[in-house]
């Protein structure tokens, strides 16, 4: 499995992103596919999900409103668009994902997912 991300850089607190994730290597419907986070000095924190085959999502509470993930199943690819961001949503992003026949996205739980991308870099100056 092979997880490439791409579209972050530097931005002011209140502007926009639109990061990407492109699949391969697996089933893109029968997967999980989750965004996570992390800032320097801090832990990895997830930031949302989606259920590929039925696009249910979820979200942490610090990005509810702010930020969506819309995908491309013909593309194999996973977007995190970020609105309105802050900086405190500094940090790289990651992108990760895993074969489910869960119900539900999972989007806190590191140890749920196998594969993972290189990251890329989210700068929000204020």
């Amino acid at each position: 499995v092979q997880l490439v991300e791409s579209g972050g850089g530097l931005v002011q607190a209140g502007g926009s992103l639109r990061l990407s994730c492109a699949a391969s290597g697996l089933t893109v419907d029968d997967a999980a596919i989750g965004w996570f986070r992390q800032a320097p000095g801090k832990e990895r924190e997830g930031v949302s999900c989606i259920l590929m085959r039925d696009g249910r999502t979820d979200y942490a509470d610090s990005v509810k409103g702010r930020f969506t993930i819309p995908s491309d199943n013909a593309k194999n690819t996973v977007y995190l668009q970020m609105d309105n961001l802050k900086p405190e949503d500094t940090a790289v992003y990651y992108c990760t994902a895993e074969p489910t026949v869960l119900d539900k996205c999972i989007y806190d739980s590191e140890s749920y997912y196998w594969s993972w991308g290189q990251g890329t870099q989210v700068t929000v100056s204020s």
